[in-house]
């Protein structure tokens, strides 16, 4: 079997030590992927900087992600695509995307976006400070889904 590689949408993300960390501790291979303006320096992880046109960061990410890979990004069209490849994902949350709850979330996420549209509303307020509390979260969900990966790879990451 192969090794699992962990794809890190890194723009914007919270939790890319926590990653890194998890990562190293489990010897898996790690990349993170972010546009050319946001400069990211990793001793552990492959970091690939792409340009900075419109969904260039996702399109990267998914020509690298291959069945039984782990994606941890916020979006959740990257996470379906992650999905439609076999891959597991995960949001900083720490909450899993599943074939069972992303169908949901992406309507969710449609739903807003016609809501806000009609209203005239095209901006949302941005998201609640991240915490160390929400980094423990994820963390442990993060270590829970490395345990479920690699006993899914046949129990090796070597």
């Amino acid at each position: 079997m192969r090794t699992p590689h962990i794809l890190v949408d890194a723009d914007a993300c919270p939790v890319v030590r926590q990653v890194e960390d998890a990562a190293r501790r489990h010897g898996l291979l790690m990349t993170l992927l972010c546009d050319e303006h946001h400069l990211m320096h990793s001793d552990y992880a492959q970091v690939r900087h792409v340009s900075s046109g419109v969904d260039a960061v996702d399109i990267a990410l998914m020509n690298l992600c291959k069945k039984g890979d782990i994606v941890v990004t916020q979006d959740y069209g990257v996470a379906a695509m992650a999905l439609g490849k076999g891959a597991y994902a995960i949001h900083h949350s720490g909450k899993r995307y599943t074939d069972d709850n992303i169908d949901v979330m992406l309507m969710e996420r449609h739903m807003a976006k016609k809501a806000r549209r009609a209203s005239g509303k095209h901006h949302l307020r941005g998201p609640a400070k991240f915490t160390e509390e929400d980094r423990q979260r994820f963390s442990a969900a993060f270590e829970e889904l490395i345990s479920l990966v690699i006993q899914a790879s046949g129990g090796s990451t070597t």
